[in-house]
């Protein structure tokens, strides 16, 4: 399938992806149009501009290249964030690398997209491959490591197979593989694909995946810059954080950070969802007003008003209208209204929509993809999809409203990873602000039907008259 018919399937659905020309300032999806992922391509967007000026340009100075102090403090400077859910600075975790170390260090590109309402990164790894490369090679350099992986999402299978051609490309032109450039350093990097498993996005899990095992989280710490990969130290980031890093290094920190705002530099991609006009991926600068973001989608649905925004994907909480609408799309604003800016995911839902039925969705999930290593995620979650279900199907009790709150408290803060906290924050959130639908369900269950007379049915009184 070449890319004109992949677009043609998104157009289809009434999906625009990334091709829709309302970005903001973009500088991930700047100039693509579904054809132009080659090599060729990316060169004359600037591509490997950044590689270049890194390995071999001479500055003003007499000084050729940059220093691995300079491109750590440059990321540092940028205020660029983890753009795969927590929200670390990039610069800061870089830091943790211990350069020195004698032995073999590992960089691992975390692409498996599994959030439900995600769908940027593989619009990346798609039609701009070369900026992930580009921003793994300079990560490498700045670091001293010399072998990387880019674990891909198993369900996107065409999405890797376009990844090692670039690879492949990057490989013929002297920019992976030994001496790079002519230089001294060298990076090998591979691809490799998961099997769709969501529990995979958690960086520990993807470890274990990544050495042949069974996809479940580590106990940490140990970290994975002291022990990751095979043990040694590694360093992981998601596939958007490492496309941002080439624009850096040819712009600048401070004229990143200057495009967002302070604590939140650059820009991010959003992939919005639901009860939109135009659902798909944009790409605006952090800070951007959320009633900036719905009019690029071309608002909430004709005849419709908004209801609530879950803004980080479906482990975040929801918020309602009047709240999501006062807030600015970065990690610190969002955070400040009481949900996460996590993965982008922006899912819309209008007035038609029932927060009940919502949430009896989102606990089927996480029950199904819980790995089912810690007891109260596998436990807790199952118990969450049944209440709810129970709610939903109109034999919900009134104790059902403080059983989810008390199984979400059990459950939250009380795993190894963060799909347990993913399963209870939406539960919390769901009932904190529209509790009264809950109740209205509750309240018709344990309204008792008046009995009906049944058809010709006759009476003591009538036999005996």
């Amino acid at each position: 399938m070449n890319a004109q018919q992949v677009l043609g399937q998104f157009q289809a659905t009434g999906v625009q992806t990334c091709f829709h020309g309302r970005h903001i300032n973009p500088q991930i999806y700047a100039g693509l149009d579904g054809t132009n992922w080659r090599l060729k391509d990316y060169e004359a967007r600037e591509g490997y501009a950044a590689l270049k000026k890194i390995l071999t340009d001479v500055n003003d100075a007499g000084v050729k290249g940059l220093t691995q102090d300079q491109v750590i403090a440059t990321v540092k400077e940028s205020a660029l964030r983890g753009r795969g859910g927590a929200g670390f600075p990039t610069g800061l975790k870089w830091s943790f690398m211990p350069r020195q170390f004698p032995g073999q260090k590992y960089l691992v590109c975390n692409s498996d997209e599994g959030e439900p309402g995600t769908c940027k990164d593989r619009d990346l790894l798609m039609y701009n491959p070369h900026q992930v490369i580009e921003g793994m090679i300079i990560a490498a350099y700045a670091m001293g490591i010399t072998v990387g992986y880019n674990y891909i999402h198993g369900e996107i299978f065409q999405t890797y197979q376009r990844f090692e051609e670039a690879l492949q490309e990057a490989r013929a032109a002297g920019y992976l593989g030994d001496r790079i450039l002519g230089s001294n350093f060298s990076f090998q990097l591979h691809a490799s694909h998961g099997f769709g498993a969501y529990i995979c996005g958690e960086e520990t899990a993807l470890l274990e995946s990544l050495e042949g095992k069974k996809g479940q989280p580590r106990f940490k710490p140990p970290f994975p810059a002291s022990f990751g990969l095979y043990g040694k130290p590694t360093t992981i980031n998601n596939t958007e954080t490492f496309a941002a890093v080439p624009w850096i290094i040819r712009n600048g920190g401070q004229a990143f950070l200057e495009v967002g705002k302070p604590n939140n530099g650059g820009t991010k991609i959003y992939s919005v969802s639901g009860d939109v006009e135009w659902p798909g991926n944009y790409e605006i600068p952090l800070g951007t007003p959320f009633s900036k973001l719905l009019e690029l989608a071309g608002g909430v649905r004709k005849g419709r008003t908004l209801k609530a925004v879950i803004p980080g994907g479906s482990s975040a909480p929801v918020l309602p209208a009047d709240i999501m609408m006062n807030c600015t799309m970065d990690y610190d604003s969002i955070a400040k209204a009481g949900s996460m800016l996590g993965s982008g995911a922006v899912i819309v839902m209008d007035d038609s929509r029932s927060m009940v039925e919502s949430l009896k969705r989102l606990s089927y999930f996480y029950m199904h993809e819980s790995c089912g290593q810690c007891t109260p995620c596998r436990e807790g979650t199952g118990w969450l999809w049944r209440v709810v279900d129970r709610i939903h199907n109109g034999h919900g009790k009134p104790s059902d409203m403080d059983l989810l709150n008390s199984v979400a408290d059990n459950i939250q803060g009380r795993t190894i990873c963060a799909l347990g906290d993913a399963a209870a924050m939406p539960v919390r959130a769901m009932i904190k602000h529209f509790r009264h639908e809950f109740e209205a369900l509750i309240q018709r269950a344990e309204t008792p039907t008046p009995a009906l007379p049944r058809e010709g049915r006759v009476s003591n009184e009538a036999r005996s008259a």
